[in-house]
């Protein structure tokens, strides 16, 4: 079982993993053994995530959501298949996480009197100093 906090906690049956080979370095043993995790949440068919919190979660996992609505999540960092295993687990409680904080709603505010001002004074005075430029003119033309 994950625990994502004390209301939400994903049970193992939600969670599938699939070892692959790693990228990068690791010498001979990158060729031998299967050290990537590919760890898949079945979010969409979730019984323990509230609906609101399935939708924040599918925004926040972005590329990482596939289409029949499970979270993938990839981790190939260390040599270790256990490692990866706990970082797979660690990312997928973070992304759940960011996904229980409900956004806070935006209020609308106006700009003050005396900044409106300060502004159009501000646009004023650059105004003059471009119709300054330009050709000087002498009294012989």
């Amino acid at each position: 079982m994950l625990h994502i906090n004390h209301q939400i906690a994903v049970e193992e049956w939600e969670l599938s993993e699939n070892f692959t080979r790693s990228q990068g370095p690791g010498g001979q043993n990158v060729n031998k053994v299967s050290t990537a995790v590919e760890l898949r949440f079945e979010a969409e068919r979730s019984p323990n995530l509230p609906d609101p919190v399935k939708r924040r979660l599918r925004r926040i996992a972005g590329r990482r959501w596939t289409q029949d609505g499970a979270v993938l999540i990839v981790a190939q960092d260390t040599r270790s298949q256990a490692r990866n295993r706990e970082i797979a687990r660690e990312r997928l409680a973070d992304l759940i996480r960011r996904a229980t904080v409900a956004p806070k709603p935006r209020v609308p505010t106006r700009p003050t009197l005396g900044s409106q001002r300060r502004r159009l004074k501000a646009k004023t005075e650059r105004g003059q100093v471009k119709a300054l430029r330009g050709r000087v003119r002498t009294n012989d033309e």
